[in-house]
């Protein structure tokens, strides 16, 4: 009776190791200000650096904040001030490649991402979704800042649209209305119903966070 209670307390242990590492999806690695997340059940709590974040939730970074996300497959997402960001799907195992997954949304505000394991070996499974399109990668360093839900800062310059530029990599922007391909060095514009457009210049976004990131 000993060795059996034995195995099951075991079992049990590794079953809460794997629920534990299943739900992690990453952490906060930096962090300038304040930053908080809504969990899926609605409730509100502040993070600080070397909080887990976990699929469901929506981070937020309040005014002058800087917040950088490191995921478990070694992707980072760093958030800029007013930002918030959903972690919809995030799901990575070195030895299961089928089952990878990594979907998100910029709610507002600007992010710079940098792509992990995930991005690299399953592009179709890595989506960024925004307000007025969805963005693929090839495994990539890309910012993507929405001056649709936001008017405020270097956006009251600008048209009302989604900006997309892209440092490494490529990425493919569509929408109900097209899609654009961009390449390392290029910007693209997104208003809302409209197709996709390539910009011969950068927008003029600006990204400084603290020198320690």
């Amino acid at each position: 009776m000993g060795r059996i209670l034995q195995k099951v307390s075991a079992a049990t242990v590794l079953c809460a190791v794997a629920s534990i590492a299943v739900a992690s999806t990453g952490s906060v690695t930096q962090l300038s200000g304040t930053l908080s997340v809504r969990k899926a059940d609605g409730s509100v709590r502040i993070l600080s650096q070397r909080s887990t974040i976990e699929s469901g939730d929506t981070i937020n970074t309040e005014r002058e904040s800087f917040a950088q996300i490191r995921f478990t497959d070694g992707g980072q997402v760093t958030l800029k001030p007013n930002t918030s960001v959903k972690i919809q799907s995030f799901r990575f195992a070195e030895e299961k490649p089928q089952e990878d997954s990594f979907l998100y949304s910029l709610v507002k505000g600007g992010l710079r991402a940098v792509t992990g394991v995930v991005g690299k070996r399953s592009k179709d499974k890595y989506e960024l979704g925004t307000a007025t399109a969805t963005i693929g990668i090839r495994g990539t360093t890309l910012s993507a800042d929405d001056c649709v839900n936001s008017r405020s800062g270097d956006c009251a310059r600008l048209e009302s649209a989604v900006y997309v530029g892209v440092a490494d990599g490529e990425v493919v922007v569509r929408n109900g209305q097209g899609e654009l391909g961009l390449a390392a060095g290029q910007f693209g514009l997104i208003a809302p119903n409209q197709r996709p457009l390539f910009l011969s210049t950068d927008p003029g976004l600006q990204f400084t966070p603290p020198a320690t990131f």
